[in-house]
C-alpha cells in the first residue's frame, strides 16, 4: 500500500452518468428518511438516452413521487439540452416494489439488513486525514463541476473526469507528477481554451491549496482523444454503485462487498463502512497511527459484526493492545449503536453521492472526538 512510487486515483463529475444513478438514488432515501427516519431503502438506478429506470425495494410509510424526485435531480445537474439525448423529461419507469419480508425480519429485529466486510481507511498525507490522490481528484471534478454551475466556464457541459498522480518516497507523497482533465464542451469552444481555463481557474489554485504545482505544459492532459462534446448516459449508460473506489478512497485502501447509494442506514455495506472510517480517522487523528485501515464483517439480522480488526502498515505509535482498546472504546459497532452514534436516521445522503462519501467535515462520520468528549 504504501511501496507505490506512484499512485493514481480518479474522481467524475456530478453529471458523470453513474454518479447521476446514486444521486437519483440517494436523492429518495432522502425523502423517505426525511417523512419516515425508520423507512428501508434499496434503490438502483439506471439510465441511457431519454430513458431512467428506478427498481429496487422500499418499506415504509412515507408517500414519494419517484419519478418527480428523479426528474428534478436530472435538471440540477444541468441535463436540460435536448441535443444532449438526455432532459429532465427522459422517460421514467418505476420498478420498486416492498422490501422482502425475510429481510425485514432481521432488520427489524435491529440487526443487519446485509451480511459482507466493510473497510474504512484513513492516513495523515492531507488535512482531511484521506489519501492525497484522492482528495486532489475530488476536489478537481467540485471546482470543475462550480465553474459550470456559476457561469465561470458557461461552455462546459454535465460530465466530466478527474484523474491525479501522486509520487511517493518512503510511504509519503512528494510531488504531483500528472493531472488528467476529461470534460466535454460547446463545439463553439476549441480545447486550448478549455486546457488554460481549467489550468488557470481550478488546476492551479487547487494544487496550490495543498502545496503542489506541476508543469502544465508537460504534466496536464485535458481530453486525451482531442474532442469532447457530446456527453452523459446517451453516449454512455450509467448505473447505481458503479463507482465504489471513486466513493471510498481511490484504490488506496480495500474494498467492501457493496456500494453505498440508494441504501439505508440498516444497510451495512454504507453504515459499517462509515464507522471504520469513523474509527479509523480518529485513530490517526489521536497519533495513535500515520496510516491505517478498519475492517468490520456482518451478516444479514446480525446485531453486532463477526469480526472488528485494523491494520496500522507498520506505522503504530502506540501498542496494539492500546490502539484495540481506543477503537473498541470510541463506537460501539452494532447496526444499533452506528446508527445512533452516527445519528444517521437523518436526510444527509444525496450530499454524499457526488466528490466522495469521505474526508468531508460536514458528514458525522468525519467527526473527530477531543479526548473530553472520549472521556464521557
Amino acid at each position: 500500500m504504501s511501496n507505490y512510487q506512484i499512485f493514481t486515483s480518479e474522481s467524475v463529475c456530478a453529471g458523470h452518468p453513474d454518479k447521476i444513478c446514486d444521486q437519483i438514488s440517494d436523492a429518495i432515501v432522502d425523502e423517505i428518511m426525511r417523512q419516515d427516519p425508520y423507512g428501508h431503502t434499496a434503490i438502483e438506478t439506471a439510465v441511457t438516452a431519454n430513458r431512467v429506470i428506478l427498481i429496487g425495494e422500499v418499506n415504509t410509510t412515507a408517500i414519494v413521487d419517484f419519478a418527480q424526485v428523479a426528474r428534478e435531480e436530472i435538471r440540477r445537474l444541468g441535463y436540460t439540452n435536448p441535443a444532449l439525448q438526455f432532459t429532465d423529461h427522459a422517460k421514467i419507469d418505476v420498478l420498486i416494489r416492498e422490501q422482502s419480508a425475510e429481510i425485514a425480519l432481521g432488520v427489524d429485529n435491529e440487526g443487519a439488513g446485509d451480511q459482507g466486510m466493510m473497510f474504512g481507511y484513513a492516513c495523515n498525507e492531507t488535512p482531511e486525514l484521506m489519501p492525497l490522490p484522492i482528495i486532489l481528484a475530488h476536489r478537481l471534478t467540485q471546482r470543475i463541476d462550480e465553474m459550470r454551475e456559476h457561469g465561470l466556464l458557461p461552455y462546459l457541459r454535465p460530465d466530466g473526469k478527474a484523474q491525479v498522480s501522486v509520487e511517493y518516497k518512503d510511504g509519503k507523497p512528494m510531488r504531483v507528477r500528472h493531472v488528467v482533465v476529461a470534460v466535454p464542451h460547446n463545439h463553439t469552444v476549441d480545447l486550448e481554451r478549455v486546457r488554460q481555463d481549467l489550468y488557470i481557474g481550478a488546476i492551479e489554485p487547487l494544487l496550490y491549496d495543498y502545496g503542489y504545482k506541476i508543469d502544465h505544459k508537460k504534466d496536464l492532459v485535458v481530453n486525451g482523444t482531442g474532442v469532447w462534446h457530446f456527453s452523459g448516459p446517451a453516449a454512455d449508460a450509467g448505473l447505481t454503485g458503479r463507482k465504489i473506489i471513486v466513493d471510498g478512497y481511490g484504490g488506496m485502501a480495500r474494498v467492501g462487498g457493496g456500494a453505498f447509494s440508494g441504501k439505508d442506514c440498516t444497510k451495512v455495506d454504507r453504515s459499517a463502512a462509515y464507522a471504520a472510517r469513523f474509527l479509523a480517522k480518529n485513530i490517526v487523528a489521536a497519533g495513535l497511527a500515520d496510516r491505517v485501515e478498519v475492517q468490520l464483517a456482518y451478516y444479514i439480522g446480525a446485531k453486532k459484526p463477526v469480526m472488528q480488526e485494523f491494520d496500522a502498515f507498520g506505522t503504530a505509535k502506540a501498542d496494539h493492545k492500546v490502539i484495540r482498546d481506543f477503537m473498541l472504546n470510541l463506537l460501539d459497532t452494532s447496526v444499533t449503536g452506528i446508527i445512533n452514534g452516527l445519528d444517521l436516521r437523518q436526510p444527509i445522503y444525496k450530499q454524499t453521492a457526488a466528490y466522495g462519501h469521505f474526508g468531508r467535515p460536514e458528514l458525522p462520520w468525519e467527526r473527530v472526538v477531543t479526548a473530553a468528549q472520549f472521556a464521557k
